[in-house]
């Protein structure tokens, strides 16, 4: 790892360390602008054509998708067909040269091919960090096919436990897969960048769509193996915590989490129900989640009798955990958003994006600037 840098950023830990980003999609270009917000110099290494996420939309903004900005800000963009052997060899020497993490989620064997998989590269270069960001990991019969975010719901679990009981499979909307996986991958890159300042040896990290989907399933994998019962859909609710759900109102959708026997009693009198808690069908949670049905039932009715606000109000006074459902301009419109400063001005972009979701010492890691235009990143010297 270089030098720390003299500018603002370089108090930012991973100042100094340069990044080859070997990525396309989602996966791995999310986890490389968690890398540049963090302070590292991030190269994206784009086909002629771009970045296929450059093109998925409308809408666009700044001269590419809006999902394109959303997960590749900080970056610089170079333009090369690795299969041309000037192009290839220039990669090479720049790894070489300068770089302390590559960063690939190419399709399965493609990087072999190529011959810029981990043994080569770090071959020559063993303090490199390297990570293979794939679909179903390194090993096993499905090591070699290819997969994406609605594909790793699938086939990890979560479409099974996602949406209404009895309705059809249901994707959940953000990316969780697919931004997981970049998450790990990041927080695996930045374990082995520690373990190199001791050891001066760099490693491998493996991170896979499939493994992500299935560590978000793990408190049901739990409950299967503990209890035997199959987990199914509950719409908004949660399994094995009973109320702990959300409601229709009046006017919009309210999501109440009385978790625990003492919040049920407070429910109770909100709702101006008393005697529910002294029911035997609702005596204690594992009763409750018992006669789920029985109770939602009367719950769905009460709270149809007045607008969300109100129930808010009287919620929030019995001290009772409580949330509207918020479309995004309402998220993005609410005082504590704005309190928390999550949306940041990026120099060179015309619209706020996202910030890191954790805070530094008190301050949230500013983004150095705006996503690449394609090719922007002159032919570097190493």
């Amino acid at each position: 790892m270089g030098a720390p840098s003299s500018d603002a950023r370089g108090a930012l830990p991973l100042a100094g360390c340069t990044v080859i980003e070997l990525g396309h999609s989602v996966a791995a270009p999310f986890a490389g602008q968690i890398l540049a917000d963090l302070g590292a110099e991030v190269i994206k290494v784009e086909k002629p054509a771009g970045d296929d996420a450059r093109h998925w939309g409308p809408p666009f903004v700044d001269g590419a998708a809006a999902t394109f900005q959303a997960i590749n800000r900080g970056k610089r963009s170079l333009v090369l067909e690795l299969r041309k052997p000037e192009d290839f060899a220039r990669l090479n020497a720049l790894i070489d040269a300068r770089a302390d993490v590559v960063l690939q989620n190419m399709r399965p064997g493609q990087v072999e091919a190529l011959k810029l998989d981990a043994a080569t590269l770090r071959g020559r270069k063993p303090a490199l960090v390297y990570c293979n960001l794939g679909a179903f990991g390194p090993v096993g019969p499905l090591a070699g096919r290819p997969g994406y975010d609605p594909l790793m719901q699938a086939f990890g679990g979560i479409m099974s436990v996602v949406g209404e009981p009895g309705g059809a499979p249901v994707r959940v909307g953000p990316s969780i897969v697919d931004m997981g996986s970049g998450m790990w991958a990041a927080l695996g890159i930045v374990s082995l960048l520690m373990r190199r300042q001791a050891t001066g040896e760099g490693g491998v990290v493996d991170v896979s769509l499939f493994e992500t989907a299935a560590c978000w399933m793990t408190m049901y994998v739990t409950q299967f193996l503990a209890g035997g019962q199959l987990p199914g859909k509950l719409g908004s609710g949660q399994a094995g915590i009973v109320p702990y759900r959300a409601y229709r109102t009046r006017d919009g959708d309210l999501v109440v989490a009385a978790g625990n026997d003492k919040l049920f009693r407070a429910l109770c009198e909100v709702v101006g129900h008393p005697e529910w808690a002294q029911d035997a069908r609702f005596a204690g949670n594992a009763q409750r989640v018992g006669n789920a049905a029985a109770l939602y039932a009367l719950l769905e009715a009460v709270f149809a009798t007045r607008t969300s606000d109100e129930w808010l109000e009287r919620l929030d006074d019995a001290g009772i955990p409580c949330a509207p459902v918020q479309d995004v301009r309402q998220m993005l419109a609410h005082p504590q958003t704005e309190a928390l400063g999550l949306m940041q001005q990026v120099p060179g972009s015309s619209i706020p994006l996202m910030g890191l979701p954790f805070s530094l010492d008190g301050q949230r890691p500013r983004p150095p600037g705006p996503p690449p235009r394609l090719g922007e990143m002159d032919s570097p010297t190493p």
